[in-house]
């Protein structure tokens, strides 16, 4: 995987805004490790890999770059991990790097002019790129040309530089932000969709081989019934429930250590956290299950409003625990249930005798 570094040292103005995990040891390491390579690794997102090795077929068929592509849908499903995988099916270089670090138009135009033919570029939250940056991609991404300016005022002229054809693999956990001409602009468009408890399982199989964890199957599929759908969530939980059992037992992870660890995490049987059982708390003891507006609920506990939408609601909404109205957000039936409450219903219902 070829990536640039963004900046030298910390003292120096950022050059190009294209990340390098390689400078990182670590980093490179454990990513390296655990990200699939290829298509059979590559665990869940059946129906969206068939299509893709279509349209990856056919591009090498006719011996051309593959359409652009954009993946959505909540994070940690594994959009970055997918278009490594492209990259190396086509046997591409990928550059990586994400919509906020491309505040300048110098940014946007430094990374079109290093590919080379064929080449992929990856821009993660792509959701959030600047509209001059947005401005420059159209015509790089429709005519793969470049149109710059020179001079000033009364002096200004126009250039338009060749590039070479390249693809671009936009990644967002917010499509619906997207800018219509942008998003019109990708050939393929797909969702990535939450896992199911058998797909986790697999995952976290995988990553403790590769990280020699002893685990059995029930031990794993414990774990995946608390990863909330999402693979990334399953491999950091498979390391932390691995320390407590090399700490606490003889290292082997079973349902009941298993059990045990997450317990100790404070993620229950839904995979909520205490931020998720805080905020669904919050809706139903302080504002009666709701509605209630987000700013609110971000305010009240002390959690930035993104990290709601992004991080909790994704997958409280598709455990049907919260839902969103033209009000605001309410706590569904099943989360007064979960938590331990009598509903709302059965509240107003007694009230009545």
């Amino acid at each position: 995987m070829s990536i640039i570094s963004d900046d030298k040292d910390f003292g120096t103005e950022r050059r190009n805004p294209v990340i390098k995990p390689e400078t990182i040891e670590t980093d490179k390491n454990f990513e390296n490790s655990i990200r699939p390579k290829t298509f059979e690794t590559y665990i869940g997102q059946q129906a969206l890999k068939e299509t893709l090795k279509i349209s990856i077929a056919a591009a090498k068929k006719r011996a051309q770059s593959l359409d652009h592509l954009l993946f959505y849908g909540p994070p940690g499903l594994g959009k970055t991990t997918l278009a490594g995988v492209i990259a190396a099916q086509m046997g591409v270089d990928i550059k990586i790097t994400s919509a906020p670090a491309l505040e300048r138009p110098r940014d946007i135009i430094g990374i079109l002019m290093s590919l080379k033919g064929g080449e992929i570029l990856f821009i993660d939250e792509i959701h959030r790129l600047n509209k001059v940056a947005e401005e420059i991609l159209y015509p790089a991404m429709e005519d793969f040309i470049l149109d710059m300016t020179t001079g000033k005022s009364q002096t200004v002229k126009t250039m338009r530089i060749p590039l070479p054809k390249f693809t671009l693999i936009g990644a967002t956990t917010k499509a619906g932000e997207l800018s219509g001409p942008l998003r019109d602009r990708f050939g393929i468009i797909h969702r990535l969709e939450f896992y199911t408890e058998e797909e986790l399982s697999k995952v976290i199989n995988r990553t403790a081989g590769i990280l020699n964890i002893d685990i059995d199957e029930q031990g794993a599929l414990a774990i995946a019934k608390r990863s909330r759908g999402t693979p990334r969530i399953a491999n950091r939980l498979v390391k932390r429930v691995s320390d407590f059992a090399i700490v606490k037992y003889e290292g082997r992870i079973t349902e009941e250590i298993a059990n045990e660890a997450l317990d100790l995490l404070r993620i229950d049987e839904y995979g909520l956290d205490t931020t998720d059982r805080t905020l669904l708390k919050l809706i139903i003891e302080k504002y009666d299950g709701g509605p209630v507006g987000i700013e609110t609920i971000a305010a009240a506990i002390g959690e930035d409003v993104r990290t709601i939408e992004d991080v909790c609601e994704p997958f409280l909404l598709q455990a049907g625990l919260l839902q969103r109205t033209p009000r605001g957000r309410k706590v569904s039936a099943a989360a007064y249930r979960h938590l331990g409450y009598k509903s709302h219903a059965a509240l107003e219902q007694k009230s009545l005798f």
